[in-house]
Parts: C-alpha cells; sequence; structure tokens
C-alpha cells in the first residue's frame, strides 16, 4: 500500500482529522506528525503532509445543515438493565414494556422512576443529529447514561442536575449537525 494510501486510512481511522481537513482547519504537518506518532505510519512527516493536502482537496467542504425538532425533557427516569429491575423502578407489573420505555437496548431500558433526566428530541432526528448531540454533550462535561434514536425520536439520559442545560446542548446540535461525505 502506497504511503499515500496509509495516510488516507489512518484518517478514516481518526474522523475528527477528517473533519478537521473537511474544515480546513488543520495544520498539515502537525497532523502528519501526529498520524506519524499514532497510526504508525512509516514515512517522511512531509510527504505525509502531501497526502493529508492532496487528500483534502478530494473532500467534500465542511457543511452542517438545520434539523426541525421538538426538544423536551423528563424528569425522574431510570436506565434499568432487566425487566425485573424495570418492575422495581416503578415500571409497571409487567415490568419494562416497549410501551412503558422511552428507549430500550437489548434488556436494557429507559423507564420512569428513577434519579436521572431524559432529553427527548421528536422531528427530524437521525444517527448524524446523535452523533453530533453527544459529541457535544461530552465537550460540555455532560454524562450521558444511555442514547439512541429511531424514527422520529431521539433520547439522550442525563443526571438531573444537568437536564436544562443538556436541552441547550441537544437544541444547537440539531441547529447545526454536519452534512454526511457523499
Amino acid at each position: 500500500m502506497s504511503l499515500a494510501a496509509e495516510t488516507r486510512e489512518a484518517v478514516r481511522a481518526h474522523p475528527f482529522v477528517r473533519d478537521a481537513l473537511r474544515a480546513g482547519l488543520v495544520n498539515h504537518s502537525a497532523a502528519a506528525t501526529w498520524l506519524a506518532e499514532r497510526a504508525d505510519l512509516n514515512g517522511d512527516p512531509d510527504a505525509i503532509a502531501a497526502a493529508l493536502r492532496r487528500f483534502r482537496e478530494d473532500l467534500p467542504g465542511y457543511e452542517t445543515e438545520s434539523r426541525t425538532a421538538s426538544v423536551t425533557m423528563r424528569s425522574g427516569v431510570g436506565v434499568v438493565d432487566d425487566a425485573d429491575d424495570a418492575a422495581d423502578a416503578g415500571a409497571g407489573d409487567s415490568g419494562a414494556d416497549d410501551a412503558d420505555a422511552l428507549l430500550r437496548v437489548g434488556d436494557a431500558a429507559v423507564v420512569d422512576g428513577g434519579d436521572r433526566t431524559a432529553i427527548l428530541a421528536t422531528g427530524d432526528v437521525d444517527a448524524a443529529a446523535l452523533a453530533d448531540a453527544l459529541g457535544r454533550l461530552a465537550a460540555a462535561d455532560v454524562d450521558v447514561g444511555a442514547a439512541g434514536v429511531a424514527g422520529d425520536a431521539l433520547v439522550c439520559v442525563v443526571p438531573r442536575r444537568d437536564g436544562a442545560s443538556a436541552v441547550r446542548v441537544v437544541e444547537a446540535a440539531l441547529d447545526a449537525v454536519p452534512v454526511a461525505e457523499s
């Protein structure tokens, strides 16, 4: 494999580098040195930087789009690991039925009856919106206990004290969701 191909693979393995290239925000020499150290690229940093410049020319520009969604907050939710725990959390006698759960992944469910807050966005949401919201919540030091998206609903479960700021973060994320590369 050529150094240019190895460099492209290294960038794909580190999506934030790809995003920075797309946005035109990267110092190619610094990125080349960083990739050489972390991606085990065997090549001259100047050659890696040149490969990054050529790769940048092939990438579409970084763009965002606004999404139309209503963002609300629901306090008093919990994340339970199985149906027996859901019954203990107040989700009813039969456990965390799908109708009772805000989100279900495998045996885990987000149900009423806990000390956390669910941020619920309904409307034009998808995995890209969730990914951006999660990245922004991480940058804001908000611990996300559970998250998912299905249909026209997006859910992020956060500590109760972070609920109001998490609503603002999710709203901001939905105002500028990165457009995927085509």
